[in-house]
């Protein structure tokens, strides 16, 4: 499940610590044993023995692993893994769990490693503690070393240890932000030492903010130089900048870079601020061109003449329309790279580099995007977490939230598993009735490039917010790829409900929602009807709000047509929250005045029976013989 980690290695040396590794639910995760335990390798594919050296197995699995967990002390993985260390920006994620199961320790790598995330999806599994000693964790906030990566953005120079250890002592830091999205500003804890400027102020700081500020970040396209004078000061690039590229047939992938080059350098552009290269459809097979762009992992777009014709740029030619069809090619493909899916503008217009040793030229021009690249397919996780209780969300949901971005919900639900949330996540709650607005949004953000949650109530494909979300995608023409989507069942609310209350739904039942919503009454009443004739166990969803107070009486009028007043019935509110409450009653005796919308109603069968506080509804009919168990 953690897509942060392609590679993940776990060891054990013991069958206590092996017990414990074999409760994660990670399908990439490899564990490698002690040649003691070797005749366990049998029992599952991902057992292997790391052989007579331990310390020679790690050193193999170095490179090319992405995170490891030993379940060893922690003394004993420090000498493993110190002569192997050689900078955070590369190593690897390092977690220790003890044998037992109780903590994880995000050892080394806590950032930029995805240490401190790897030891809290550890610990959501095991059900144990994380341990993390970080600053950053401790002032519940992203490190400033990793705060561009959901976002796309590449790191450029700078004194990133000093800007770290300023906002460790919590003195204050100035953020100069004039690229990129400010999503991670507005998701900030309440109390931070970020002074934000934006616009002007964003190129020439304020005397009085820089007076005070002990180091500085900026966030822009621009290519700044420090000095090693003064307070550090580091730089994060959106990708924001389209390259907009016109050459010749058969020009070297020298002379292509070396004009890119030279026009960023011109306008002090950072090239790690590029989101991609532009150009005409007919230099799709330009291979200089396709050469630079897998070399440094840029896309490839390009555009039709009759898409580029009606651009408006600075600089038409007369010749370049006659020739290929359209008046410009490197502006008007650069302005159109960067108006999709929002608004660019030309920054740069077109440069005629010619290199002294190369045949032919290549024209570039450079347009400036309202939104960064973020060069990720997105993901949408439609997750239940249940009836409300921690324990009650499953491993695998708890590790999507903790994976996610950006979580979506109804403020309430949000609110119940914020414990489980980590520092840095945009978290979005929003009104009751905005079921449509936040699945528009959630499928925004992860059409964007984000990981991003959509919780639940209960279980998300009941009455919850999956089939709203995939319904949304369906009507947008969604090719069913991208972004991708996983839904994360839950404990919905009518199995929490009568596991509360003993059994009622051991027999035939149905659900049944009394919101008309989106569903007109009409259709309600039929398929109560219908319910009542057929004699299921119902439970009823949405029973009564402040706006609807007769549905609830109506639905119990057409269940007593059909079965007596004495049927079993469980008024269940809040089921495993702190304010739970619970009444058990007869479909005679049902009083409405007792429910509200957070009121699960389960009315039994003809043969459900009531036993002391429990209700029973036997799994075959009374007197069916071997249907009964």
């Amino acid at each position: 499940m953690l897509d942060t980690f392609p590679t993940l290695a776990a060891i054990a040396t013991t069958p206590a610590a092996l017990r414990q590794l074999q409760q994660l639910n990670q399908d990439n995760l490899t564990i490698w044993i002690s040649p003691k335990l070797s005749a366990l390798a049998e029992t599952a594919p991902n057992l292997h023995s790391y052989g007579d050296s331990l310390k020679d197995k790690i050193a193999e699995l170095w490179p090319s692993t992405s995170g490891f967990i030993f379940a060893l002390a922690s003394g004993a993985t420090i000498r493993l893994v110190a002569p192997l260390l050689q900078d955070k920006a590369t190593d690897p994620a390092i977690a220790v769990l003890d044998e037992g199961g109780e903590f994880v320790i995000s050892l080394c790598g806590g950032h930029q490693g995805g240490a401190d995330r790897l030891a809290q999806v550890i610990a959501t599994q095991l059900g144990a503690q994380a341990i993390l000693t970080g600053a950053a964790s401790a002032q519940q906030r992203t490190g400033i070393d990793i705060l561009g990566r959901p976002f796309g953005w590449r790191k450029g120079s700078g004194d990133w240890l000093g800007v770290s250890a300023t906002l460790a002592r919590q003195d204050s830091v100035q953020v100069l932000q004039d690229a990129g999205s400010d999503l991670w500003q507005q998701h900030l804890p309440a109390r931070h030492s970020f002074q934000f400027g934006f616009g002007d102020e964003a190129v020439t700081p304020s005397d009085e903010a820089a007076s005070t500020a002990q180091a500085r970040v900026w966030v822009s396209a621009t290519q700044r130089s420090f000095s090693d004078e003064g307070i550090p000061k580091v730089q994060w690039h959106p990708r924001v900048l389209w390259i907009g590229v016109g050459c010749e047939r058969g020009s070297s992938r020298e002379l292509i870079e070396t004009a890119v080059t030279q026009t960023l350098a011109k306008g002090h552009w950072a090239e790690g601020a590029i989101a991609g290269i532009a150009t005409l459809d007919l230099k799709s097979d330009e291979v200089g061109l396709l050469e630079l762009c897998q070399d440094k992992g840029w896309p490839l777009r390009c555009f039709t003449a009759d898409e580029l014709k009606d651009i408006e740029v600075p600089t038409p030619s007369k010749i370049v329309t006659k020739e290929v069809g359209t008046p410009s090619v490197a502006e008007a493909a650069a302005i159109a790279a960067a108006s999709d899916p929002t608004n660019g503008s030309l920054v740069t217009s077109k440069q005629i580099i010619r290199l002294e040793g190369q045949p032919g030229a290549v024209t570039v021009a450079i347009a400036q995007a309202d939104q960064e690249y973020t060069d990720r397919p997105g993901h949408l996780s439609l997750i239940g977490t249940g009836p409300g209780a921690l324990d009650q969300i499953t491993p695998a949901a708890k590790t999507a939230l903790i994976e996610a971005d950006a979580i979506i919900g109804y403020g309430l639900y949000i609110d119940l598993i914020r414990p489980i949330l980590r520092p840095g996540q945009i978290v979005e709650p929003m009104p009751i009735t905005k079921e449509r607005a936040r699945a528009e949004r959630a499928i925004v953000l992860a059409n964007w490039g984000l990981n991003v949650a959509v919780i639940s109530s209960g279980d998300s494909g009941i009455y919850g917010m999956a089939g709203l979300v995939m319904e949304s995608l369906s009507q947008a023409g969604w090719n069913g790829k991208t972004p991708s989507v996983q839904v994360f069942p839950g404990i919905t609310a009518l199995q929490a409900a009568a596991a509360r209350v003993g059994t009622p739904l051991m027999h035939d039942f149905c659900a049944i929602s009394l919101s008309d919503l989106l569903t007109p009454w009409e259709v309600i009443e039929k398929r109560l009807k219908a319910a009542a004739a057929a004699d299921f166990v119902v439970a009823l969803y949405n029973p009564k709000s402040k706006t609807r107070l007769t549905q609830l009486g109506s639905a119990r009028k057409f269940l007593l047509e059909h079965r007596k007043g004495e049927t079993p019935v469980a008024l269940v509110r809040s089921v495993y929250r702190e304010d739970e409450q619970i009444k058990l009653t007869t479909l005679g005796e049902l009083n409405p005045d007792d429910v509200d919308m957070l009121t699960v109603v389960l009315i039994g069968n003809a043969s459900t029976l009531r036993h002391g506080n429990w209700l029973i509804t036997p799994r075959g009919y009374l007197g069916f013989g071997n249907e009964q168990v």
